[in-house]
C-alpha cells in the first residue's frame, strides 16, 4: 500500500509502497477514506514532545484523523464488521484502565497516539490497524462523509470537547479563541453553536476572516494590536468568561489568560512546540486573586461523538465549513511546511491515495 513516511524531522515524507497491516485478534484494518493534516502532524514532522515521549521516529506513518470502511477484523472482534463506515480518535485507548472504564478512555492511562508511535501507525496511508477495535472505532451515521468526518477529526473534537464538557459557556457569554488554526476556528464554530459570543485573535487577516463567517462577533489582529488582553477586555466590558489558547505557545496562552474576567476559565489545548518545551510562565498572582481556573482538555472521549453527529443532524454544526481543501497524499510535505509559517486557513483533508 503507499503511505507517507517520516524519514528526517522537518524534510519531506517519502512516498513509498509498505507493507499492508493484518489485524490483531481484537483489531480492524480501516481503508482510509479521507484523512485531515493536522498541526500536531507538524509537532511530529519537526520532532517535538520528546518532553513528553512522543517523539516521532524514523520510519513512522503520521496522520491521526481519519475515516473510512473497515476492510477485516480479527477474530475477537464483535462491535464492528466488514463494510462498517468508521471514525478512529486520535487516542487510542485500551478499554480496561480506571480512565476508559469511567468513560474517559481520551485520557486512557495506556494511550496509544495514533501516528506519533511505533505500535500506532498513522492514516497518511491507503489503510491503517486500529487495535482495540471495539472500544476505539466509532461507526458513522448515515449521511456522513468521509471528507466531513475528517474535518471533525482531532481538532474538531478537541475543541467541541474543551467548551462543550470542560468549559462552562452559557448563553450570550464572551469567549476569546487565541489562535485561529484548525482547531481554533473549529472552536470559534462550536462556541457560537454553543451561544457565546466569540472574539477570534489572530496574526491573520484571513484567518480572521474565515473567523467571523464560522460565527466570530468580533476579531483581533494580533499583530497590529499592542495589548491584545486589553483589547479583548474592552470589546468585552470586563473580560471574557472563557478564553482558550488554541495554539501553544507562551504569548497566546498568557494572552487567554490575561483577557478573562474575574473568576473566568482559561481552557489550554494548544500544545507546545521546541521553544517551550512544555513549559509556559503564566501570570500566577493575577490567577490567584482573580480565581482564573487553568483547565487542560485533551481529544474526546468516543463514547460522547454522538452529541456532534446530532448537532450536525440538525445543521447547528457544520464541519464541512472548517474543511479548507481536499489534497492527495503527494501534497502532504507542502501542507506541513505551510503549517511553519501559519500558512495554512482551516482544515486540510486528503482524500486520494493512490
Amino acid at each position: 500500500m503507499r503511505a507517507a513516511v517520516l524519514e528526517e524531522h522537518g524534510e519531506p515524507l517519502s512516498i513509498e509502497d509498505v507493507d499492508a497491516p493484518d489485524p490483531t485478534p481484537e483489531g480492524a484494518i480501516v481503508e482510509v477514506e479521507a484523512c485531515g493534516v493536522c498541526r500536531s502532524d507538524w509537532h511530529g514532522w519537526q520532532g517535538d514532545w520528546g518532553w513528553l515521549g512522543l517523539e516521532t521516529e524514523p520510519g513512522q506513518i503520521l496522520g491521526h484523523e481519519p475515516a473510512g470502511r473497515v476492510v477485516a477484523v480479527g477474530e475477537d472482534v464483535e462491535g464492528v464488521a466488514e463494510g462498517d463506515h468508521v471514525a478512529v480518535p486520535f487516542n487510542l485507548g485500551d478499554g480496561t484502565c480506571p480512565q476508559c472504564q469511567r468513560g474517559h478512555s481520551n485520557t486512557c492511562e495506556n494511550v496509544m497516539p495514533l501516528g506519533f508511535i511505533e505500535d500506532a501507525q498513522g492514516a497518511f496511508a491507503e489503510q491503517l490497524h486500529v487495535p482495540v477495535a471495539d472500544h476505539n472505532l466509532v461507526t458513522l451515521p448515515d449521511g456522513v462523509s468521509s471528507v466531513d468526518m475528517a474535518g471533525l477529526g482531532c481538532r474538531f473534537m478537541t475543541s467541541f470537547h474543551a467548551l462543550a464538557h470542560r468549559a462552562d459557556i452559557g448563553a450570550g457569554d464572551w469567549v476569546a479563541i487565541h489562535g485561529c488554526g484548525g482547531v481554533g476556528l473549529s472552536a470559534v464554530h462550536i462556541a457560537d453553536a454553543l451561544g457565546g459570543n466569540v472574539v477570534a485573535v489572530d496574526l491573520k487577516d484571513e484567518k480572521l476572516e474565515k473567523a467571523r463567517e464560522l460565527g466570530a462577533v468580533e476579531t483581533v489582529n494580533a499583530e497590529e494590536t499592542a495589548n491584545v488582553p486589553g483589547e479583548v477586555k474592552a470589546i468585552t466590558d470586563g473580560g471574557a468568561g472563557v478564553a482558550m489558547d488554541a495554539l501553544g505557545i507562551e504569548t497566546t496562552s498568557q494572552n487567554s489568560v490575561m483577557s478573562l474576567e474575574t473568576r473566568g476559565q482559561h481552557i489550554q489545548v494548544g500544545l507546545t512546540t521546541q521553544d517551550e518545551q512544555g513549559m509556559v510562565h503564566l501570570p500566577t498572582d493575577a490567577m490567584v486573586m482573580g480565581e482564573i481556573e487553568f483547565i487542560g482538555s485533551l481529544g474526546m472521549p468516543p463514547t460522547r461523538y454522538d452529541e456532534i453527529f446530532r448537532m450536525v443532524a440538525t445543521g447547528k454544526l457544520e464541519p464541512e465549513e472548517v474543511v479548507s481543501e481536499t489534497i492527495g497524499l503527494e501534497d502532504v510535505s507542502d501542507k506541513l511546511d505551510a503549517m511553519t509559517d501559519f500558512e495554512t486557513v482551516g482544515i486540510p483533508v486528503i482524500d486520494t491515495f493512490d
